[in-house]
């Protein structure tokens, strides 16, 4: 099996050929032979040859897939340039040109990456892991690909992004710059913000409020123009029909699940090239890094069931083969880096999971729950199977966590005081320890009637705070004031509200009430104190009911590290979903 590879600008072609000693073989006739299970090949002499079916059928395999990604004229984009390799690995003898060589040294590694200059009119100071992402993202922008700028929350992808346009910008003589921004509503401000203080050559426009389809022209003028996931969504029929140099979206995880109409509504812009910023590119599924490639680069992971089958169900299944061809095709179009790597001035971050035990009525309570629980979760596995019980899972659990953290949440129909929640209780000791010292405590809970639980204890015991959910509506105004105003050493936070897009670095010590099995939500919301601007080591506690699923939960955590490292990294690690056996042990009765 040989392969010879070229390239040009922005495209790579193949031609592969099948021989033995010499002797040329039909690729139609090889496939024949697979399919009938022959083991040996006619050859076009007519002499025969054995056949490695399995080698034979993979190299084809790979070959099929770039023929229908280079289309009619044959031209393989470079975002497929990780297929290229993966087949050339597959190959008896390959010949590369040496351009080409030079182009997979720089996809294959950061630091082969020409250095790009910082724009001038940038006000602000690169650090050099934030430089070495710009050369990351003109190289990207240069051989004409998408790509996802995946680096951990808090380590500045919206200057990195900001530094790009401006060079683009400065590049462009004769046609303005048209880019478009996505961005959670909570976020969408800051963007202007940011673009305003570190950049203010670049002209903005929000996509906003109710007249906002009067402010065409405003569109039609602006360098950036910055809306809202929502809007993306209602106003896709207007937005697509701009001509953009770029789609950005950031906090890219708002299309994690493809079939949504958020997902569909991205795709349909009309960009040159697109870009996708994300600290959790992969937060339960694989399916979700499928969704954000198909935004950056559509048909590089295949159609989704394909994906499914190739990759995602193997993976799970701790495949690691699977895994390391996933990262490889993907590898050189997703620039992650993590704090530990790039941050070294990053004070520490210290985890503690905090076991905290019930009250005996708060305890009698949640033993009832968990038999009702059982009995209604289990049968109803029995009775249609672990797949279609989703539902009743997750209404089980969530009833289980409402427990764990205050009978109130259950809405019964007897009286409880703050005193019936031993997390409650635990927290409150805390905060009073933190304000003693001095310190800033961000808290998060994913119940927002928990938050107005804590918030009647806080009350009662004299201390300020802010307050953020997603009914709030001078989000900017609390941020400021906690930030700026030393008497108000508390802020409520729900997860879902204010778990990404807020730098709340006046805080070194984070408490997650309900803490929960997903650690890329979590760490994301921790790392609200944890960026760049923190000058003291942070301390995040977790409040975990002891004996109850919470503690179970912490158990159950691992997986989801570990398909994100078997995926993003060298880390080999597998994971596998909610099994039987887990459920059992989650549900069981100790």
């Amino acid at each position: 099996m040989n392969a010879r590879v070229a390239s040009g600008v922005d495209w790579l072609s193949v031609k592969v050929s099948y021989e033995s000693d010499g002797v040329g073989v039909d690729r139609e006739e090889l496939e024949r032979c697979l399919r009938e299970g022959k083991k040996y090949v006619r050859l076009s002499d007519n002499s025969y040859a054995p056949l490695d079916a399995d080698r034979v059928k993979a190299m084809i395999d790979r070959e099929i897939e770039l023929i229908q990604a280079g289309g009619k004229n044959g031209k393989i984009p470079l975002s497929h340039a990780g297929r290229v390799q993966e087949l050339l690995q597959q190959a008896t003898s390959a010949q590369v040109a040496a351009a080409t060589k030079q182009l997979f040294q720089r996809l294959a590694s950061i630091d082969e990456i020409k250095a790009a200059k910082k724009p001038k009119a940038l006000k602000a100071t690169l650090r050099p892991y934030q430089e070495q992402g710009l050369s990351w993202l003109s190289f990207i922008h240069e051989i004409g690909s998408g790509g996802v700028l995946a680096d951990d929350m808090g380590l500045g992808k919206t200057i990195q992004t900001i530094a790009l346009l401006l060079n683009l910008k400065a590049e462009k003589k004769t046609q303005p710059l048209r880019v478009l921004i996505v961005a959670p509503t909570s976020v969408v401000s800051n963007w202007i913000r940011e673009i305003e203080r570190f950049s203010p050559t670049i002209s903005t426009a929000l996509w906003h409020g109710a007249g906002r389809k009067d402010q065409m022209e405003e569109l039609e003028s602006a360098n950036v123009v910055i809306t809202s996931y929502a809007l993306l969504r209602r106003d896709i029929d207007l937005l697509k029909k701009l001509r953009l140099d770029y789609a950005i979206l950031d906090e890219a995880q708002n299309i994690k699940n493809p079939l949504s109409a958020t997902a569909q509504a991205a795709k349909e812009l009309s960009a040159e090239r697109r870009l996708a910023l994300t600290g959790t590119p992969i937060e339960n599924r694989l399916s979700e890094i499928w969704s954000i490639f198909e935004f950056v680069s559509p048909g590089l992971l295949g159609p989704l069931p394909k994906f499914e089958e190739k990759f995602a169900r193997p993976i799970d299944q701790g495949d690691s083969k699977a895994a390391a061809r996933l990262r490889a095709i993907i590898h050189p179009f997703i620039l992650r880096r993590t704090k530990l790597e790039v941050a070294k001035d990053l004070p520490p971050k210290l985890e503690v999971d905090k076991l905290i035990d019930m009250p005996p009525d708060q305890k009698a309570i949640y033993l009832q729950v968990l038999r009702e629980v059982r009995a209604t979760v289990m049968g109803e596995v029995e009775r249609v199977g672990l797949a279609k019980s989703q539902l009743h899972i997750l209404a089980g659990l969530t009833k289980l966590r409402q427990a764990a953290c205050d009978p109130r949440l259950l809405g019964l129909p007897r009286e409880f005081s703050h005193d019936d929640s031993g997390k409650l209780a635990a927290i409150r000791e805390l905060i009073d320890e933190v304000e003693s010292g001095g310190h800033k405590v961000l808290v998060f809970s994913q119940f927002v009637s928990m938050l107005k639980l804590i918030r009647e204890a806080l009350d009662e015991d004299k201390v300020r705070y802010e307050y953020l959910d997603g009914s709030t509506i001078d989000r900017q105004e609390r941020v400021d004031r906690f930030q700026t105003d030393p008497t108000i050493p508390v802020f409520l936070i729900s997860l879902k509200a204010g778990g990404s897009g807020l730098n709340l670095t006046a805080a070194d010590t984070v408490i997650h009430f309900d803490p929960w099995w997903n650690p890329a939500v979590e760490d994301q919301a921790s790392d609200r104190a944890h960026r760049i601007g923190q000058k003291r080591v942070v301390t995040v506690y977790r409040l975990v009911a002891a004996g109850t699923i919470e503690e179970k939960i912490l158990q159950l955590k691992q997986k989801k590290k570990d398909l994100v490292a078997s995926v993003l990294s060298e880390d080999m690690g597998g994971a596998k979903n909610l099994s039987r056996d887990d459920l059992d042990d989650l549900f069981r009765m100790d």
